[in-house]
């Protein structure tokens, strides 16, 4: 990713309110509701690695980015699990049916920022 320029860091712009940020965590919590209809879990937080297998497909572009931090960060299987769960929620988020390249680059950056924490 580039730097985020000086002036758009400093730029008067109001952010999403904080009203559309709860509509869409509502939304998503009702698709994730919906998705595991009629389990013991109701998000995607709690999803078995056989669930991910099943929910979590990527783009094909999206795996090759995921390969790659896998490979370049050294990361697990566990990770890599945790990571898909991450993405799927961000792209729940988005209102997104499919897993998209920025939703895992998103998530690797907040697996990335964890690991860097003492």
């Amino acid at each position: 990713m580039s730097a985020v320029p000086w002036k758009e860091l400093t730029a008067d712009r109001a952010g999403e309110s904080s009203a559309n940020v709860r509509a869409r965590v509502e939304a998503a919590r009702d698709t994730q509701r919906a998705r595991f209809a009629g389990r013991t879990f109701a998000f995607n937080a709690a999803m078995t690695t056989r669930e991910v297998k099943r929910h979590c497909h990527p783009q094909p572009d999206a795996m090759v980015l995921l390969e790659r931090a896998l490979e370049r960060l050294g990361l697990s299987a566990r990770a890599y699990i945790r990571i898909l769960k991450v993405a799927r929620t961000i792209a729940d988020l988005e209102g997104s049916k499919g897993i998209r390249t920025p939703h895992v680059a998103e998530a690797i950056q907040y697996r990335s920022l964890d690991r860097a924490i003492p």
